[in-house]
């Protein structure tokens, strides 16, 4: 490879709490590859199989030392929000109720990151901002 950069793409998986108390057989959200190493300026498919049922579909991003970050979300194949998904070079998409994937093409250094799927047979958003009241002060 020479004196190209290479940076990685490393995948997580988002599992609710209570699957580990299910059966072996419910795998929960499944991503591939676990981990992609490339070079810049190439393209980079990431994957994610929600779990059986679930209509609701979110891709996230955690770049070292950051918060995460939400990118898109999906409800029954459809985009809801992608807000935090940028678009010049990133792209999304839920051909099927049983598959979405993640674009990045071309790669940059920056795009380095853990990038994390999560499925839900049910969400409560909010479309707007909760009301946050300044907390007791006792003297």
């Amino acid at each position: 490879m020479g004196t190209h950069t290479l940076y990685c793409v490393a995948l997580c998986v988002l599992v609710p709490i209570l699957s580990f108390f299910t059966e072996h057989t419910d795998a929960g959200v499944i991503q591939t590859p676990r981990h992609e190493v490339t070079e810049k300026r190439q393209a980079v498919t990431l994957r994610c199989e929600p779990i059986s049922g679930h209509t609701h579909l979110f891709w996230y991003r955690q770049t070292a030392g950051k918060e995460l970050e939400f990118l898109i979300y999906f409800s029954s194949r459809s985009v809801v929000d992608d807000k935090g998904m940028p678009k010049d070079r990133f792209s999304a998409e839920m051909p099927s109720a049983s598959s979405s994937t993640l674009k990045i093409q071309p790669t940059e250094p920056k795009d380095s990151a853990v990038y994390l799927c999560a499925s839900s047979s049910t969400t409560a958003l909010q479309d707007r901002p909760l009301q946050v009241q300044k907390p007791w002060r006792f003297s």
